[in-house]
């Protein structure tokens, strides 16, 4: 199968390089999307030799992604893991994540870092944003998921071609997990690893996420 790997990027300049290294052995291709950085981003990124598209502004990670998977998918591509570019994720685990699509148990994968692998998580990440994450998905979409807003996962190509992302910012990860239930997709979640570089997404952050999701319900 053809794993293409979709790895959204903004201002990544410090990890970008370490990232592709490790991850391009793992895969059949690379494809950074360069989300408007403005430094050196995507000119490291073309550096290591892997595909490099180009958003001429910072449009966020949904806009990203599903910018990645359209060309995953004209690519010819089978399986697509989404993947930070932050080094946050392990490469290694990449393997772990594709495999319940290419048994044919699962359509999509989603990581979760509470399924047993131990995590740096910030204590208000942990005990103030995930439980809020939590109550929004069940508000959305009903989901039992254990991780409501990690970014590691795999699609298969049936998947992605059933889930077009609309949410240009963070609000992608509900989005996303909406749509494979209400797809009928086969779902399967993993235990993943996530080191912590910094605080990741803020208390605004998440704000921002539900009212994304509350206008799109409005409009939808």
């Amino acid at each position: 199968m053809k794993i293409f790997c979709v790895i959204p990027a903004y201002n990544e300049k410090e990890t970008i390089s370490e990232v592709i290294d490790k991850v391009k052995p793992l895969v059949s291709e690379v494809v950074v999307v360069d989300d408007g950085s403005s430094d050196e981003t995507g000119k490291l990124a073309r550096a290591k030799g892997v595909r490099v598209l180009s958003h001429l502004i910072n449009r966020g990670q949904g806009a990203a992604l599903e910018t990645g998977n359209q060309y995953a998918l004209k690519a010819g591509g089978d399986i697509i893991v989404h993947f930070d570019a932050d080094g946050q994720f392990l490469p290694g685990e990449i393997e772990d994540i594709v495999s319940p699509i290419q048994e044919g148990q699962a359509d999509i994968v989603f990581g979760s870092r509470f399924l047993g692998k131990k995590s740096n998580m910030p204590p208000f990440k942990k005990y103030v944003i995930i439980p809020l994450a939590h109550l929004i998905n069940k508000i959305f979409t009903g989901s039992t998921l254990t991780d409501p807003q990690n970014g590691f996962r795999a699609m298969s190509k049936k998947a992605a071609e059933e889930i077009k992302i609309e949410q240009d910012g963070m609000a992608h990860n509900t989005e996303i997990i909406s749509k494979a239930f209400s797809s009928g997709l086969k779902i399967k979640e993993i235990p993943v690893t996530v080191i912590y570089n910094n605080f990741g997404q803020r208390f605004s952050g998440g704000l921002k996420i539900i009212k994304d999701l509350i206008l799109a319900r409005l409009i939808n």
